[in-house]
């Protein structure tokens, strides 16, 4: 992701200024449409995950694989 102030960030804030201003059936409509879409729905998912689990701790990769592959023997 882009820092704040990039091109990246200005336009999501206009998008995010627009659609906050839309009546709340308007709104619907829009959220209906990026959940329908699946692609869209499990990236959101993906990043909701991603939000929830930000502050636990991480390990190597390596260590993930070692552990996975015990687990499965």
């Amino acid at each position: 992701m882009k820092a704040k102030g990039s091109s990246a960030h200005a336009t999501a804030e206009v998008f995010w200024t627009a659609f906050r201003a839309l009546p709340k059936t308007e709104r619907k409509v829009v959220v209906r449409r990026f959940v329908s879409d699946r692609e869209f729905r499990e990236d959101l998912l993906d990043l909701a995950v991603f939000e929830k689990r930000r502050n636990e701790p991480s390990r190597p990769f390596h260590e993930y694989l070692r552990d996975r592959t015990k687990k499965q023997a």
